[in-house]
């Protein structure tokens, strides 16, 4: 039996502790019993009652670790729509407040499916801007951004996805992208394609890039996109298995590989939202034979891109080329 000295000071003081105990008797028969460990125990069974006692802990901890996980992993799955697009739903008598001209547009998708756009008019428009937006909010916020192409000559469609602000319907994936292809069929109602400038920014880039692929616009812009949602989602907290998880992956890095069009991205290097890195990879998925450019703003974070000068140089270059 080893000296009192040589025990550990947290077994002579432990408290009660579950642990399963394996104990020999005389005639080689094994019992096993559920005991709690004290200092006696450890008195009388020696560094095999220590051993299994640390293990006790070892595996308790190990337990509460697993259930820990298992219930993020639940609460992710259950609620992730809450995450990823944060709804401000807004009511149907509600009355903007823009700089005129601007209308309001409804379409109708499917039963309990209604959206709504908002439709900014230029005096002279050289051509009209799909404006996909971001996952915060809907065009009560959103609207502002209108003017600044109303004012370069370019109509702008503004859409609410289901959910935000007037829209209503089922969120899916596979909804809300048939939805921006509706918005966009729209479009082509009253425009011909090689006047519509597409335009996704942040999430509205898992709208936008499907809708470039699937048909033919003048270009696509894309202000701090990702090439999937499973980046993004990684980079807030890499330990879930979002493969299994996320409903709502958006893989723009697919739906590029479709599109024709010139394709610009416009990223900021300090984008602690969408990894810059996202971006890059969904850049080098664009086709080689397609018009690309990468945009890099090195002071740039998630949501002030417009403020760099930089950026209405951009839009100067590419949009008064595109209205030429």
């Amino acid at each position: 039996m080893p000296p009192p000295r040589l025990m550990s000071r947290c077994f002579l003081r432990t408290a009660w502790a579950w642990t399963v105990v394996a104990h020999s008797s005389s005639s080689n028969n094994t019992m096993i019993e559920l005991g709690r460990c004290t200092p006696k125990d450890v008195d009388r069974r020696g560094w095999t009652r220590v051993f299994l006692c640390r293990m006790g802990w070892l595996w308790a901890l190990f337990g509460i670790i697993v259930v820990a996980y298992g219930a993020v992993v639940l609460f992710y799955a259950v609620f992730q729509e809450r995450f990823i697009f944060i709804r401000f739903r807004t009511q149907r008598d509600h009355v903007y407040r823009f700089p005129p001209p601007f209308e309001e547009r409804y379409i109708t998708r499917h039963v309990g499916a209604r959206l709504h756009a908002l439709y900014f008019k230029a005096n002279e428009p050289r051509g009209v801007l799909l404006y996909f937006h971001g996952n915060t909010g809907s065009v009560r916020r959103w609207g502002k951004f209108a003017p600044r192409f109303v004012r370069m000559g370019y109509d702008v469609l503004m859409p609410d996805p289901r959910g935000y602000g007037k829209s209503r319907g089922r969120l899916s994936e596979a909804a809300l992208i048939a939805d921006a292809q509706a918005w966009y069929e729209h479009l082509c109602a009253e425009h011909p394609e090689d006047r519509i400038v597409v335009l996704g920014r942040s999430l509205g880039s898992g709208l936008a890039t499907p809708v470039a692929a699937q048909h033919h616009p003048r270009m696509l812009i894309l202000e701090t996109p990702f090439a999937n949602l499973y980046d993004v989602a990684t980079n807030y907290l890499p330990v879930l298995p979002y493969r299994l998880l996320l409903r709502f992956p958006f893989r723009n890095d697919k739906a590029i590989k479709r599109v024709s069009c010139p394709v610009y991205i416009l990223h900021g290097k300090f984008d602690a939202t969408v990894p810059y890195e996202s971006a890059l990879r969904l850049y080098a998925a664009v086709p080689p034979e397609v018009h690309r450019e990468m945009i890099t703003f090195p002071k740039g974070r998630h949501s002030d891109l417009p403020r760099f000068p930089r950026y209405q140089r951009f839009l100067d270059r590419v949009l008064g080329a595109a209205g030429g």
